[in-house]
């Protein structure tokens, strides 16, 4: 049947004229076909409405109604998928914009505070971080001692550790990043080699305040942490390093339609086979795609736009009301949960990525290594999560709470609460500049028995305000537990932290 004559048939379906179709005479040669195989002429969803077919094809109308659907489908799927891009790419370019280029060094050196939109962000360690570039060539990083972190690449895979838990084992040392396809030579000696799949790379790292005190801590790093390319090996540039504390800078990505021109931006600068194939295929169903323009027409944008708000909606559901049970902690009588349900910084469990999680993980929060995912005892860092109090309402900050943490808190480090805005992630604004604190503070003080209650509220309890985060009246938030160090009761679950208690 010519195209012509489809459309003919399609109108005349459209307009009830082939209500029915003629009695088909008997074969000779007759299938027995299940009623499942065949598709009837009418069809009614509840998505779709009435879909209506000429013996199996579908109109012109339910043909429209499929293809708005499918491109509305994967435009979800992309923004869900496309998060942790984004998000490298946010971060790099919003650094870009606060005067820390590609291999120039950010250190927090007096700390962050809200004024710096960083997706969870801790507000008493001093960060360390830089974005690597390799389209030019092979780069180096000379790592200072006594650093904790990790590369991860522009799909927020990770690359490697740094430090203590990375193979200079937290005394230094300099790593070769080789960029994606290297066929050149290589050095022999002297580097921890790194070989990667995409371009941009994002090094994130804290750096461990001792007695000596945070200048101290900042001046051990600027002697001795460098980054530049292997070409320029014989002879290093001097490097630069920026001090980001109080920068108002914003390295989130967006939430709306411009998304996408941040996704596209992404597969762009990075070689076609950057992301695994179903991956591409999926932002390639919907315009993005290596050495294409982005140009979506007048409804592609109508219906990209519909994506992105309902992309966003379904990750704020996933964040702030997970459904899965094995997410929580100590399910069913404490709120604290993970993006890390089978504890691995892949995602994976029983062999199938969790794509709930992983999107989870990577809207809320930045830096992905095994150590944070299954960090051996006594090493690393563990996180609880929770936007719940004790009965599992959303936290108010207009509100009081109260945490309890027994004794003894099973850690080699220290631990740290820090409260966070449920809007855009980061720190919340408030007058309190750290909005959090940690274990090594001097006016965070314990109970008798040694436990520590910290209390979260607009105001501080008479009596408690060494030991209590402000929150904001109109504004909700939420709050992560650090454990860094954990030690063996946090992973046998013979320790549990309390839930966030309402006391007003």
């Amino acid at each position: 049947m010519t195209h012509r004559h489809w459309k003919s048939v399609a109108a005349g379906l459209a307009l009830g004229l082939f209500s029915a179709l003629p009695e088909a005479s008997a074969q000779t040669y007759a299938a027995d076909v299940p009623a499942s195989v065949e598709t009837p002429g009418v069809v009614e969803t509840e998505r779709l409405g009435t879909l209506k077919f000429f013996d199996g094809m579908p109109d012109e109308e339910t043909v429209k109604k499929v293809y708005d659907n499918i491109d509305f489908s994967r435009g979800v799927e992309a923004f869900l998928t496309g998060i942790p891009a984004a998000s490298i790419y946010g971060l790099c370019r919003g650094m870009e914009q606060a005067g820390i280029p590609a291999h120039t060094v950010g250190i927090s050196e007096d700390l962050l505070d809200a004024r710096s939109l960083w997706l969870t962000a801790q507000s008493t360690t001093v960060y360390v971080v830089t974005c690597l570039d390799l389209k030019q060539g092979p780069v180096v990083m000379e790592v200072a001692p006594g650093l904790l972190g990790g590369v991860d690449d522009a799909f927020f895979r990770w690359d490697t550790d740094i430090g203590i838990t990375g193979p200079d084992q937290g005394r230094g040392g300099r790593y070769l990043f080789l960029p994606p396809h290297y066929d050149g030579p290589v050095p022999k000696m002297g580097f921890h080699i790194v070989r990667t799949r995409t371009n941009m790379h994002w090094l994130f790292a804290r750096a461990f305040v001792t007695e000596a005190g945070i200048e101290a801590t900042v001046a051990g790093v600027k002697a001795q942490m460098k980054v530049y390319p292997l070409a320029q090996a014989k002879s290093p540039p001097e490097q630069a390093f920026v001090n980001y504390s109080g920068k108002q800078m914003n390295t989130i990505h967006a939430n709306d339609v411009t998304f996408f021109d941040e996704l596209n931006a992404v597969v762009q600068n990075e070689p076609a086979d950057a992301f695994d194939p179903e991956i591409a295929g999926l932002f390639a169903a919907i315009g993005i795609k290596k050495g294409v323009p982005f140009e979506p027409d007048a409804r592609m944008k109508k219906i990209l736009s519909d994506a992105a708000a309902v992309g966003n909606a379904t990750v704020r559901a996933i964040t702030f009301r997970p459904r899965e049970r094995d997410r929580f902690y100590f399910y069913p009588d404490r709120t604290w949960y993970t993006s890390f349900t089978g504890g691995s910084h892949q995602f994976l469990d029983k062999g199938a990525r969790g794509l709930d999680d992983r999107a989870m993980f990577h809207y809320s929060a930045t830096g992905i290594t095994p150590a944070m995912a299954s960090p051996q005892v006594g090493t690393g860092s563990v996180y609880a999560f929770t936007p719940h109090d004790a009965t599992g309402a959303y936290l108010n900050g207009g509100k009081t709470y109260k945490v309890t943490l027994p004794s003894p808190v099973p850690i080699n480090n220290f631990w740290s609460f820090v409260v966070y805005s449920t809007q855009h992630r980061s720190m919340l604004e408030t007058d309190q500049r750290l909005a959090g604190l940690d274990s090594t503070l001097e006016d965070v003080k314990p109970n008798e028995d040694g436990s520590y209650t910290v209390w979260f509220g607009p105001k501080a309890p008479k009596g408690k305000e060494g030991n209590w985060v402000q929150t904001m009246p109109g504004k909700g938030f939420m709050v992560i537990l650090r454990l860094y160090g954990p030690l063996e009761p946090w992973f046998d679950k013979s320790w549990k932290p309390g839930d966030m208690e309402r006391v007003d």
